[in-house]
């Protein structure tokens, strides 16, 4: 079967099942801006899960493009990427365990196939936080008839048996890991997760650093491939560190789509199927070696080149900050392979060549990257083209430096790119070493700082859906239609940011806005606040909505039944404001109070942002 099958299949399944699919979020999400990429399928899903209503009812399902950023530095193994897709079923206070374990089940060894005798399960251990998962134990025993009991995962593994139990630091999830690790207004639960066994003498595991060590099915060896993870979304963090449960029960499934996929197209390595295959082929045919040869570097080029490429699709472009940052570093790390393994990494052929590759991969599934080929093709030549002057710089430097600490290794990173191992391997060739201790504590030193940077910004955004978060979102409703007032119906949105400080608002505009511009904008905006208008929200069709003149960010990420927000005294006539959004919002404009305009300024060719703050 090919990846498109095996996606439509899922779907299927669970349409079949009563859910009702949603399309996919954008990479980059719209609506949250607690973080910098979609990672995960419940992303888009977080207000419902915390007990807002869905357009499209309690049962839903999709595929979701994701980015984890955090993987970067696993890339090169059988199993990491750094982008992939997420099969996503949800129950928003609809169906529990008893129902999802047992279609978990059934959609793996009957619609697709899979053996159970080759899978094992994990369910959660129990602690001060959740109880022992003792009901997903008795539907596993039951699911595949067996009377022993579940063994502590980090004890072993026994072939015979079929249920492992963790502690949080496996079986618990939340977009910030662990319960201690998430903020004020974070949502989370139990999990039980489904692996598949590769076998104990496939070749990656017998090439494992762990290959020593006991294994057991969440060690990293490589054996085992999660497939599935079942979360049951109950908690959510509370300011006191405490934490209560949600008002309904709810069920958030992602499937690893990749992996299935390596299993059914019998292969242990998610880079030799046919999601991968293609642009791995563009790299043995320019260097006339196989992939064997070269196959972790091949594996960073195929999944960094496709990184690159989805991002250049959602309108990212290469920067040193934010998702732009990660698209140079992605860039950079290619670049940087090709240089390990002698390719000629200034050839901008190879680049057209991988990023075709690309666009035919997702042709039928997103034919948005096909459509866009061209323009991110060329947004990635200039960025390498602009990295092979930093890399010779940097490689210069290198070679004129006659001693070589962690520290001075640490700065070549930073400031050229140079990881620790091309530093290591050009040292090498000129007879010198290098403080592989002092980069590790300079590099764990920078991580920290990324990492309280990222903290500052999940804390910040809308998950934690306070009074001032909140009053700065509808905030930007009225900046949206203040602008298309005042400059025009060009206008459009291209993304928004709010902090518990300050809102942004990037759009579409070719000019920078006169003083006298900002100053109509911005007392159209209190005008309207100081008028008390109602928002309310309605559940519609989208053509009807769109019809009706609402406006919508990125309407194709919007399902057939949307949330409409309506700031008027009519919702369906005297209105002064319609968008699709998600939410939250304040109940009446005056809530608000007022908004003062900070700062306007270019991000790029015709596009500009606002920053404003509450008065």
């Amino acid at each position: 079967m090919t990846a498109d099958q095996i996606r439509q299949i899922y779907i299927d399944f669970f349409v079949d099942k009563g859910h009702k699919q949603i399309p996919p979020a954008p990479l980059v999400p719209p609506d949250d801006p607690t973080t910098l990429f979609t990672g995960s399928g419940m992303q888009q899903l977080v207000p419902y899960l915390k007990g807002e209503e869905h357009p499209m009812g309690k049962r839903l399902v999709d595929s979701q493009p994701c980015f984890r950023a955090e993987d970067i530095e696993e890339v090169g193994d059988n199993r990491h990427t750094t982008f992939f897709e997420m099969l996503g079923n949800w129950s928003l206070g609809d169906y529990f365990k008893e129902e999802q374990l047992p279609w978990c089940f059934e959609f793996f060894t009957k619609a697709i196939n899979l053996d159970p005798n080759k899978l094992y399960v994990s369910v959660f251990a129990g602690d001060k936080i959740a109880p022992k998962d003792d009901i997903s134990i008795k539907l596993w025993q039951q699911l595949f008839k067996t009377n022993k009991p579940e063994l502590p995962g980090e004890k072993g593994f026994n072939s015979n048996i079929k249920i492992y139990s963790y502690d949080a630091t496996q079986n618990w999830w939340s977009r910030a890991g662990t319960p201690n690790k998430m903020p004020p207004g974070e949502i989370g639960g139990t999990t039980s997760e489904v692996f598949y066994d590769l076998g104990p003498d496939h070749k990656f595991h017998e090439q494992s650093k762990w290959k020593n060590q006991p294994c057991h099915i969440n060690c990293d060896c490589g054996r085992f491939m999660e497939i599935g993870n079942s979360v049951f979304m109950e908690y959510e963090k509370q300011k006191d560190e405490s934490f209560k449960t949600l008002p309904s029960k709810n069920v958030d499934f992602g499937g690893g789509f990749e992996r299935i996929i390596t299993i059914l197209q019998k292969q242990t390595d998610v880079f030799q199927t046919d999601l991968f295959l293609p642009i791995i082929k563009v790299l043995t045919d320019h260097t006339s070696s196989k992939y064997q040869d070269h196959a972790p570097a091949f594996r960073r080029i195929s999944d960094h080149i496709k990184g690159a490429v989805i991002m250049g699709v959602e309108g990212i472009v290469p920067s040193n900050k934010e998702q732009g940052y990660f698209m140079r570093r992605l860039i950079r790390r290619s670049l940087l392979s090709m240089r390990q393994t002698k390719i000629d990494y200034t050839d901008t052929s190879l680049i057209k060549n991988l990023t075709t590759a690309v666009a035919n991969v997702y042709q039928h599934s997103y034919p948005q990257v096909k459509q866009n080929q061209a323009k991110v093709s060329q947004v990635i030549s200039d960025e390498a083209q602009k990295f092979v002057l930093v890399l010779d710089r940097g490689v210069r430097q290198l070679e004129s430096l006659k001693t070589i600490d962690g520290k001075v290794a640490f700065d070549l990173y930073q400031s050229y790119g140079l990881p620790l191992e091309v530093t290591q391997e050009l040292l090498a060739q000129m007879g010198k070493s290098v403080d592989k201790k002092r980069f590790k504590t300079e590099f764990a030193r920078h991580q920290e700082i990324s990492r309280a940077g990222s903290v500052t910004k999940f804390k910040g955004g809308l998950a934690d859906q306070s009074e001032t978060t909140i009053k700065l979102h509808t905030a930007t409703h009225l900046l949206h239609k203040a602008l298309r007032d005042i400059l025009g119906d060009h206008i459009h949105q291209e993304g928004s940011n709010i902090t518990a400080d300050r809102l942004r608002f990037d759009f579409t505009h070719s000019q920078s806005l006169a003083d006298e511009e900002i100053q109509k904008i911005e007392n159209l905006i209190n005008k309207v606040i100081k008028q008390d208008l109602p928002v309310t929200k309605t559940i519609e069709d989208k053509g009807q909505a769109l019809k009706s003149g609402a406006l919508a960010f990125f309407k194709e990420t919007y399902p057939d039944k949307v949330s409409v927000y309506t700031i008027g005294k009519d919702p369906n006539s005297n209105w002064w404001s319609r968008e699709l959004c998600g939410g939250p919002h304040v109940s009446s404009t005056d809530q608000i109070g007022g908004v003062k305009i900070k700062k306007e300024e270019a991000i790029g060719a015709g596009k500009r942002r606002i920053y404003a703050v509450l008065q």
